[in-house]
């Protein structure tokens, strides 16, 4: 099945009536984040941006879980051949190819970390990857953000990890790549983050 707009929203909305909370709206903000910043770069989809960003959560269709719906995520995409969607289930959680630097809890099976451990160190990250990694981090169910807001939001949550700031230093990195790719603040493109990071109505 081709993977298309129309498509990639018409999943999510099936996912969010399986299981409702705030990803979906997440999901949402990333996504436009990733088409707005992919519409300023030339070597990218703006719409397959767009697509990846609103399926890289899409595992938690399968219910209220930690590092569980990264897997459940790339096979829901691979049963139905989006090969690139399936690797970004997985790889916007690890900017660092490593699977140690998770900040969730592996509730898998011993088989499924594994594949995932394997699957993380031998990825190859493109921009997409990479796109969607640094969106990840400037979306709040409430609309954009700045970067340094949901680093706070996911700590708060998840707590800080001896991986933590290193996961914020390449986030920082990827933002500065982008930021080259497109010659302006990401902010620019991202009406509303300030306003949302503050509060200010």
């Amino acid at each position: 099945m081709h993977l298309d707009c129309k498509i990639a929203e018409t999943e999510l909305e099936r996912a969010a009536a399986l299981n409702p909370g705030p990803w979906v709206d997440h999901s949402r903000y990333v996504a436009l984040a990733c088409k707005n910043i992919a519409s300023h770069c030339n070597d990218l989809s703006s719409e397959k941006a767009y697509c990846l960003g609103l399926l890289h959560d899409i595992g938690r269709y399968a219910g209220v879980s930690s590092e569980k719906h990264l897997i459940d995520g790339y096979r829901f995409c691979m049963e139905r051949g989006w090969i690139k969607a399936a690797q970004i289930c997985i790889s916007h959680a690890f900017m660092i190819q490593d699977i140690n630097t998770s900040i969730g809890a592996f509730d898998v099976t011993e088989q499924d970390y594994a594949f995932m451990k394997n699957f993380v160190e031998s990825a190859v990250y493109d921009d997409y990857d990479r796109l969607v990694q640094l969106c990840d981090a400037l979306a709040l169910p409430t609309g954009f953000c700045l970067l340094e807001k949901r680093f706070v939001d996911v700590a708060i949550r998840y707590g800080t990890p001896p991986c933590t700031v290193d996961r914020w230093k390449k986030i920082m990195e990827i933002k500065d790549l982008f930021e080259q790719k497109i010659h302006c603040s990401i902010y620019e493109l991202l009406p509303g983050a300030v306003e949302n990071s503050f509060g200010i109505y």
